[in-house]
């Protein structure tokens, strides 16, 4: 039998060795983005639904159903201005705010958080509500467990229309601030009112604990 000489094994050699260095890198990247992927997801109010995530819970696995157009046109309106406003319910935020939502976020851009991707949820219409009555509770699902500084929660005036009209600051009637809490993918707190009726948006404030970044959040919601 012919024996290779050293000269012909090496390039045999070096092959080897590239190909274990390059099985090498595909290992490490994949184990970095494994690590890294839960810090690029994040949450939301999912109970009442914010209107971006009713769209993705009632439509995401049905979005190309031509009826949501006529059974759901405010979803319809913010799929066709952006397919994101549903993909991305979990990343409304904002960083570095530095707890100065009213002077950073302007009158009309409540619902989107002022973020071009999100800017068909400010549109008035018939938004679906969630009903519920004076006293209700807030569910937030956080999927990277970021916890909360605080949560701080408003309704809409009595007599503004969300049919009719985009949310501004003047149009909220503050009704509470909670305190801090620990990491975890649910966070549920309780919320009292009275006085309102009908069709109203409860406008939510998360500021996650990790870092500066604040959630800014209208669910609609019908009081009986």
């Amino acid at each position: 039998m012919r024996k290779s000489s050293p000269s012909a094994r090496r390039p045999r050699s070096a092959f080897r060795r590239l190909a274990e260095a390059l099985a090498l890198l595909i290992a490490v990247t994949a184990s970095a983005l494994l690590w890294t992927s839960p810090a690029q997801a994040h949450g939301t109010v999912v109970d009442p639904a914010t209107r971006a995530y009713h769209c993705w819970e009632e439509w995401g696995d049905d979005h190309l159903n031509p009826a949501m157009e006529q059974e759901d046109p405010m979803c319809w309106q913010a799929w066709r201005a952006n397919p994101n406003t549903m993909w991305n319910w979990m990343s409304m935020l904002q960083d570095g705010l530095g707890g100065q939502f009213e002077a950073r976020i302007p009158n009309g851009k409540l619902c989107s958080n002022n973020h071009p991707n999100f800017e068909s949820l400010n549109n008035p219409g018939p938004w679906k509500t969630t009903d519920v009555g004076d006293n209700f509770s807030i569910h937030l699902y956080d999927q990277a467990s970021h916890g909360a500084d605080f949560f701080r929660v408003y309704v809409s005036k009595q007599g503004f229309d969300p049919k009719t009209q985009s949310l501004g600051w003047g149009d909220l009637d503050f009704i509470t601030e909670t305190g801090s809490y620990p990491p975890a993918n649910d966070i549920t707190f309780p919320v009292q009112t009275s006085g309102y009726s009908g069709h109203h948006i409860v406008f939510t404030i998360w500021q996650a604990s990790h870092l500066d970044q604040a959630y800014l959040m209208c669910s609609d919601v019908n009081f009986g």
